[in-house]
């Protein structure tokens, strides 16, 4: 293996942000000139109806050079969205008396409520990821 694919392998500094199924993983990471950028994961677990299961990763690499422009835009969006609506989760799935009404429930057996059925993307163990 070349010294750049140890370095590219090579994470500088990490940290993992888990938020119910997903997971954010934020990595610095060296280029071949020895500079530093920064990589974001969003690893997402989906769990099959025979109870087999599998990630969807999608990744960002983010430049020194676009930092300043990056977040700028990034606080911006996210300052509007709170100040659009608040910080408190407002979707259907967030509200006390939701019940889902899907084929998906009764396929997977769930029931109304979604205690059950819902519990398997919550206790998820990400440490073996």
């Amino acid at each position: 293996m070349s010294d750049y694919d140890m370095t590219d392998k090579e994470e500088i500094f990490s940290k993992v942000l888990r938020a119910g199924r997903r997971t954010y993983f934020f990595d610095v990471r060296a280029t071949k000139a020895d500079d530093y950028y920064l990589t974001v994961t969003e690893s997402k677990k989906f769990t099959e109806q025979d109870g087999s299961f599998h990630f969807k990763k999608h990744k960002i690499y983010l430049y020194k050079e676009d930092f300043a422009e990056f977040a700028a835009i990034l606080e911006e969006m996210t300052s509007y969205i709170i100040n659009a609506k608040g910080d408190e989760v407002i979707s259907e799935r967030h509200q006390k008396d939701f019940k889902k009404e899907s084929n998906y429930e009764e396929a997977s057996g769930a029931k109304e409520g979604g205690s059950e059925g819902s519990s398997k993307f919550t206790d998820i163990d990400f440490d073996d990821i």
